[in-house]
């Protein structure tokens, strides 16, 4: 378990489908009962629709933070509990998920302006993590699993991927340890030949 600093999960819209298997990623993470998962969850974000947004603020009656956003009041381990925003962008109202710690009174605010900072980039472009993360969150969770006994004791619990290997058939190999190729050949087509973006 590492993650952690600010990451966008997902390019595009999550439509309602993708925003509830979003939710839980890291469903199948090794120790899932007694360990803190806070770390895997804390800061990861993606973008979804005006109907979604509505929905869940329509679930449960939500902890509102600020004219722009909302809380939900159930967490999701620990301190991290899943935040929605509306934000104007290039003169527009769009809607995110995030997931932050409001034991950290700042979370919220960060989280607004990483997200706004990132999307108001005037390339479309993607960094190799985006693209990695990109890949976990959209592969099924038959073809996504973690390093378990028989890998070498470093990688143990780190995340994994099936792949097609071509006459060696699939294998799974680390998320991490993916080829340029490899992730050229696991992301749709209209993602594949986006330029890259220099991490903030």
């Amino acid at each position: 378990m590492t993650p952690s600093p600010i990451r966008k999960v997902f390019q595009g819209v999550a439509d309602r489908r993708q925003m509830f298997r979003m939710f839980d990623r890291h469903v199948h993470r090794p120790n899932r009962g007694p360990h803190d998962a806070s770390s895997l969850y804390s800061g990861e974000w993606f973008e979804i629709g005006q109907a979604a947004h509505d929905y869940m603020f329509e679930v449960l009656p939500p902890v509102i933070l600020a004219v722009d956003m909302f809380a939900m009041r159930e967490f999701l381990t620990g301190s991290i509990t899943s935040i929605f925003f509306t934000l104007w962008i290039d003169g527009r109202a769009r809607y995110f998920h995030a997931y932050c710690d409001l034991a950290d009174v700042g979370s919220g605010r960060r989280m607004r302006e990483a997200i706004i900072e990132r999307e108001t980039r005037p390339v479309r472009a993607m960094t190799r993590q985006e693209r990695l993360e990109h890949i976990w969150s959209s592969t099924h969770d038959d073809y996504r699993g973690y390093a378990g006994e028989r890998w070498p004791a470093p990688d143990r619990g780190k995340r994994t991927i099936t792949v097609y290997g071509g006459r060696q058939g699939t294998t799974s190999k680390l998320l991490d340890g993916l080829t340029d190729q490899e992730i050229s050949e696991n992301l749709p087509v209209h993602l594949r030949y986006l330029p890259d973006a220099i991490a903030a």
